[in-house]
């Protein structure tokens, strides 16, 4: 048997035999991935909402334990901001230049988006699991090498290393997650990786306060990065692979006994092991069937193949085509808007700004992050995925536009070594367009949280099953290389453009951001996995899933 990610004809043919031809019918494009018992024919989660069915405590377990790769990318982005501030003239015995900051910040994006498409194809071929475990391998690797060097080439080295764990990571996880989660708490359930990254960040931020009077205490900030990498390995390697990926791989036996123990407690769960194993089955076949199946199953030119067949699949298909377009377009905006260069910099910001501990008033920023995710995870399947975005996008475009125009009337330098020139006016004037700025960050990053920080992470929702890993591959390389872009360019535009024309460009961005939302992203909340197949496959879809959900809501 292939475990290889393909299903070749002898195994379809086994298939269609054990699946009786009304179940097969019934597990269409329009059955979600883990649908439960009798959906009804216009919405699969009708008979099943939230409020009436409480996930076990397998899937809670197994969520969790995917989810901490978000708490080891969320304190790496986060750990960067106190390190540079302290890390003085430990490495190569000199400052570090903006050059040097721009790079060793940038690095880490510009592996992971290399690392991002690739991840894709692994995934199919190796497993979800299996990825994961592999990123933390890097993780650990990466955050010792950074704690050990005395050369900025050493951090830049470990850092690239811990880029390729976070491009993997990131594009697998919310795979893992959204691949074992029912849909009416998909939603919540990928969410919880989005707060896990917030809670890296605010831990990132305390580690960083702690050891920043510490003579050198980053090696302990970075170095510590580890951790959570060797307790996730631990977890991991005992828990399950996705049902669907063991099906694929021809699992069945073991697909089965994951799926009985996400849906124990639930009076009816035989039936609806059965159902959904039908389900996934029925899509493999399909997939199988629409694929050529010349080359000998299990071989590395099958393999080969196969990722051709998908990569043509997934760009050829308008259906396809389209979830890619809005997984990319998310992605982008997500990093484009700057919010990240505010996790990266804003101990340098906050110096410049003559705040008396500048990591500590950072961690007001991630605290807010962290506190508006969780928000996000109590309402993002109610509220909804496309109204939360053009909710909370105009509260960033408003706090981005403020933050320039006080920027306007300061004169700050963001080199830490430069003498800060007296600010004109009395004194509590000069004080009050810091805090002024802090309170629009502040509001930015809330706005963030609750919408742009969560939503693009979303993504496997918006692929059928035969293209969801590389296409979640292909956007998470988006969020990378526009994080690349924004880490590599965030100090020079504030030298260069003046911080109050950089923060008008990232705004300016919210709006282009809003006006796409606003034109092509359908309503994915409710939606089955392999529902929104048919929503994408003639159009965006975007007044059908807004009706659909409206109907939803009324019955």
């Amino acid at each position: 048997m292939s475990i290889d990610g393909s299903t070749h004809d002898t195994h379809n043919l086994e298939l269609q035999d054990m699946i009786p031809r009304e179940e097969l019918e019934q597990s269409g494009p329009h059955a979600p991935l883990l649908a439960p018992t009798d959906p009804s024919p216009d919405h699969d989660d009708a008979v099943l909402p939230s409020e009436n069915y409480s996930s076990g405590w397998f899937i809670w377990i197994l969520t969790f334990s995917a989810g901490l790769s978000g708490l080891l990318f969320g304190y790496d982005t986060g750990v960067i901001s106190s390190t540079l501030v302290t890390i003085g003239s430990d490495l190569s015995n000199r400052p570090l230049t903006t050059l040097d900051e721009s790079i060793i910040t940038s690095c880490t994006s510009l592996f992971a988006l290399v690392a991002s498409p690739f991840t894709g194809i692994l995934a199919d071929k190796c497993g979800r699991r299996g990825v994961i475990l592999a990123a933390d391998a890097l993780f650990a690797l990466g955050a010792l090498i950074q704690a050990s060097t005395s050369q900025v080439w050493g951090m830049i080295v470990g850092r690239s290393i811990v880029g390729l764990a976070v491009g993997s990571a990131s594009a697998v996880t919310p795979l893992y997650i959204s691949e074992i989660a029912p849909s009416h708490a998909r939603g919540r359930l990928v969410t919880i990786m989005c707060l896990l990254i917030t809670g890296g960040q605010v831990v990132a931020y305390i580690v960083g306060w702690l050891f920043s009077e510490t003579a050198g205490g980053w090696r302990w900030i970075v170095g510590l990065g580890a951790a959570p990498a060797f307790l996730q390995f631990a977890v991991l390697i005992i828990l399950p692979e996705t049902p669907r990926w063991l099906v694929q791989a021809g699992f069945d036996s073991r697909a089965m006994n994951v799926l009985t123990r996400i849906y124990q407690g639930r009076p009816d769960r035989d039936h609806i092991v059965a159902r959904v194993m039908g389900n996934i089955r029925g899509e493999i076949i399909r997939e199988a069937l629409e694929m050529d199946q010349s080359k000998a199953p299990g071989t590395k030119a099958q393999w080969l193949h196969d990722a051709s067949e998908r990569a043509h699949n997934l760009f050829h298909d308008s259906g396809n085509r389209r979830a890619l377009i809005i997984a990319m377009m998310l992605q982008g905006l997500q990093q484009l808007c700057g919010f990240n260069s505010l996790m990266y910099f804003s101990a340098i910001i906050f110096t410049a700004l003559s705040f008396s501990s500048p990591t500590l008033t950072s961690l007001t920023v991630a605290v807010t992050n962290f506190f508006f995710t969780l928000l996000a995870f109590w309402l993002i399947d109610r509220i909804g995925r496309r109204r939360i975005l053009l909710y909370s996008i105009p509260v960033m475009i408003l706090a981005l536009s403020l933050c320039a125009i006080a920027f306007s009337s300061l004169d700050i330098s963001l080199d830490p070594h430069s003498p800060k020139p007296p600010q004109d006016g009395p004194d509590n004037q000069s004080a009050l367009y810091p805090l002024l700025i802090l309170f629009c960050l502040t509001l930015y990053t809330a706005a963030y949280a609750f919408g742009l920080g969560n939503v693009p992470w979303q993504q496997s929702e918006l692929f059928p099953l035969n293209v969801r890993s590389l296409g979640s591959g292909f956007a998470t390389a988006t969020n990378w290389g526009s994080n690349f872009i924004v880490g590599l360019t965030f100090l020079p535009m504030m030298e260069w453009l003046s911080p109050t024309w950089t923060f008008f460009t990232y705004a300016m961005v919210c709006a282009f951001g809003w006006v796409a939302v606003r034109a092509i992203y359908p309503e994915m909340s409710g939606l089955g996995l392999e529902e929104v197949k048919g929503l994408l496959a003639h159009g965006w879809g975007v007044e059908e899933s807004i009706q659909r959900r409206q109907d939803s809501q009324e019955s």
